[in-house]
């Protein structure tokens, strides 16, 4: 099967679940519309998604409107730097979170494996601080698929594939709150 159709096949997989993401983009939808805020967290190529759907937020996705409240909680390089030097690796975005978040936000944990310590460290503090956790993994799910108040696990358990889905449902989810 070539790449194309690998990814084509993947996601009329995840169109089984597609009630369960709407479900999840209206509830991020209700979320903001009552003043909450998005956090996102992951690392690597995750990491990289949580910049871009928080920038589309805050920014503009296909229209004209004002700026939803989002952040990356990847970004700010002291807080990592500082964070991980002085309570190691595992609480970077936790730490980030339990200072920023609040009751009734979002927080949206991506990791391939679902099993990413420090976002799995993130979604333990969302709950201990009534920030509901939303989780993107792979098929496999990991110990995320356990903790998250949601969790959509994507059809694959290759990487690059599901680093696909996560940003398409991150771009389905923008269009709703659009």
């Amino acid at each position: 099967m070539n790449y194309f159709d690998k990814i084509a096949t993947y996601f009329q997989q995840l169109s089984a679940q597609h009630q369960k993401i709407d479900d999840i983009a209206l509830f991020i939808k209700q979320r903001i519309t009552q003043g909450s805020c998005i956090f996102f967290c992951g690392n690597g190529g995750s990491a990289a998604d949580s910049q871009h759907l928080a920038a589309e937020f805050i920014g503009r996705y296909k229209k004209e409107r004002r700026a939803l409240p989002a952040i990356a909680l990847t970004v700010d390089s002291s807080a990592l730097t500082a964070i991980g030097n002085d309570y190691g690796f595992n609480d970077i975005f936790a730490r980030q979170l339990s200072g920023l978040g609040k009751k009734d936000d979002v927080l949206i944990a991506i990791s391939t494996s679902g099993n990413s310590k420090n976002v799995l460290e993130a979604i333990k503090t969302a709950k201990q601080i009534g920030v509901t956790s939303i989780g993107l993994t792979g098929s496999l799910g990991g110990e995320m698929a356990e903790i998250c108040d949601y969790c959509i696990k994507v059809p694959s358990n290759e990487t690059n594939h599901i680093q696909e889905m996560h940003i398409a449902i991150g771009h389905y989810i923008c269009g709703i709150c659009d």
